[in-house]
């Protein structure tokens, strides 16, 4: 007896399975479709970000090597025709070579004679709203810093610097002898070389940065 009733629960869980699977099909189908045009939604722009960012570094390398090609005849006319080239680049490509492009725009407009335009191009890059990662922002403050010292207030300096000097930063050596460099400017030298003293004392600093360091050490205790 209890197999007869067992078998009739199974039908009738069989018969509510059907009308279940009848009434709802038509979503069930609009649902799978919805995954699958999703799916294919996404490769397909993965696909165009690839093709886009595959044509950019064609142009990018294109434009660098007719560039960098002029060599030592580039006068500051090419310097900055070249600079113009590349923020029209800049302007429609993807965000990476779009930042690539105007760091490099704004070395030629300072080898152009063009201090102040490249100074802009950094602080634009060198915003939290740039639209650059983390590594090209800082670089673009600490060569803002660079070109900008004796000329800047030195607290705008150390202000661009601060955030350049943390332990998590990939500057943070180069900040730090660059605010070095401030401070012994204004007479801080126990400051100078506290700062020294860390890039010198650290062992993944990059060796031209702590032979830079030492060199100031030597002058600061000379």
């Amino acid at each position: 007896m209890p197999d007869i009733f067992d078998e009739v629960a199974d039908d009738l869980r069989a018969e509510r399975t059907r009308k279940f699977l009848a009434r709802y099909a038509g979503l069930f189908i609009t649902a799978a479709g919805i995954v699958l045009i999703g799916i294919g939604g996404w490769k397909t722009l993965q696909w165009y970000h690839q093709r886009q960012n595959t044509r950019a570094a064609t142009a990018y390398v294109a434009l660098t090597d007719r560039i960098a090609a002029a060599g030592p005849d580039a006068t500051k006319t090419t310097d900055l025709t070249d600079a113009k080239a590349l923020i029209a680049f800049a302007a429609k490509a993807p965000a990476g070579y779009a930042t690539l492009a105007r760091l490099r725009a704004a070395a030629l407009y300072e080898s152009g004679g063009k201090p102040q335009a490249a100074a802009a191009l950094w602080t634009q890059l060198g915003a939290a709203d740039s639209g650059a990662g983390p590594m090209l922002r800082g670089l673009a403050n600490l060569l803002w810093v660079q070109h900008e010292m004796g000329h800047a207030p030195d607290a705008a300096l150390m202000a661009r610097l601060q955030p350049l000097m943390a332990s998590d930063s990939p500057w943070h050596d180069l900040a730090q002898v660059n605010a070095a460099v401030l401070d012994m400017k204004s007479g801080k030298n126990a400051e100078a070389q506290s700062l020294l003293n860390r890039v010198t004392a650290d062992p993944a600093a990059p060796a031209n940065v702590r032979d830079l360091a030492e060199g100031l050490m030597a002058k600061l205790n000379g």
